[in-house]
């Protein structure tokens, strides 16, 4: 592993022209539209794990046209004061686990909700919500990256990045939640997911107070195929390895999903995370998120990390992100 990227000082103006689809705030209203016609319902089941601290919840939600999504909210125990809240997003390939995995954040005093991403959770870190559509898919790779590629309409992340935005709502509608103290993270594409929902959240009034995407997938498709041979974004090489009469349709597809354009919706107070020998995220991918991100933000930079980024000294840099501006 080495730096294989861009130096520093230039990853510091890395501010490439976003393919934007003319109409992309069309297509995302639409489809927030059309999903949030569905009631939310969202039902919050007690379930003990015989933990002494923490209240903990198996969480069913709707999710895109209606669709039920699982989730953990997990809280702090005999807490009469409303809480600020976070909603965390998983990375590639993984599910919701067990609420007792994730104990951080309710043990500062937070409300959190761990949202399960349909289809995954059988790589590392089980997973219980199904990914279907109302219409057959094309040929993919195996894997999620080119489900529905040929068409942003069936295309998977669709379906997930509106799961995410409901999976906000999800948590304000608990009793408890402070809506004016709400937060999202998540790592990869846990990420990458929380810059979808950082910008989609404008559409529909949602004021998120931060957003902390970790070494963030799904972000600058292009460059990111281009300079890595890294998984998962090998997933869209090798596809178009085989079909090589669809990399027009592949990008197009591609641009209504990118962090790239999240970020330049985005509002919220953003701390990001990179590590400078990413193989799997490349620096310059991150960056060109970072520098085109809306609203107020800072960046923490690992120089000797790859996609582990951060991780435990992170942790306590987000810790300090939520003290200042959550947990007031």
């Amino acid at each position: 592993m080495a730096l294989f990227d861009l130096p520093l000082s230039e990853l510091w103006k890395y501010l490439p022209e976003r393919e934007e689809p003319k109409d992309f705030d069309d297509f995302w209203k639409e489809t927030l539209e059309e999903s949030r016609k569905y009631p939310l319902n969202p039902v919050f089941e007690k379930v003990d794990f015989g933990l002494e601290l923490v209240e903990t919840y198996d969480v069913t939600f709707s999710g895109y046209k209606g669709q039920r999504v699982k989730a953990w909210l997990i809280i702090p125990k005999n807490t009469k004061d409303k809480l600020p809240g976070i909603v965390e997003y998983i990375g590639y390939g993984g599910g919701r686990s067990f609420a007792y995995d994730f104990l951080l954040w309710a043990n500062m005093g937070v409300a959190h909700l761990v949202m399960d991403t349909r289809g995954q959770g059988s790589s590392w870190s089980p997973g219980d919500t199904p990914d279907y559509d109302d219409e057959p898919f094309y040929p993919e790779y195996p894997g999620f990256m080119t489900r529905g590629i040929l068409d942003p309409k069936k295309y998977y992340y669709r379906r997930v990045f509106t799961d995410a935005l409901r999976a906000v709502e999800t948590l304000l509608s608990f009793p408890q939640v402070d809506k004016n103290r709400v937060g999202i993270t998540g790592g990869s594409q846990g990420g990458g997911i929380t810059l979808a929902v950082a910008g989609l959240s404008t559409y529909v009034g949602i004021d998120l107070k931060i957003a902390m995407p970790d070494v963030p997938f799904l972000c600058h498709y292009r460059r990111a195929v281009e300079i890595t041979d890294g998984y998962p974004y090998q997933e869209i090489v090798q596809y178009l390895k085989t079909h090589r009469d669809h990399v027009d349709q592949v990008f197009k597809t591609l641009s209504y999903f990118d962090g790239v354009n999240f970020s330049a919706r985005a509002k919220a107070k953003a701390l990001f995370s990179v590590g400078l020998m990413d193989m799997i995220c490349p620096p310059s991918t991150v960056f060109a998120a970072y520098n085109h991100y809306k609203g107020e933000k800072d960046i923490k930079i690992y120089p000797f990390n790859g996609h582990e980024g951060g991780g435990t000294f992170h942790t306590y840099e987000k810790m300090k992100f939520v003290k200042k501006y959550l947990i007031v």
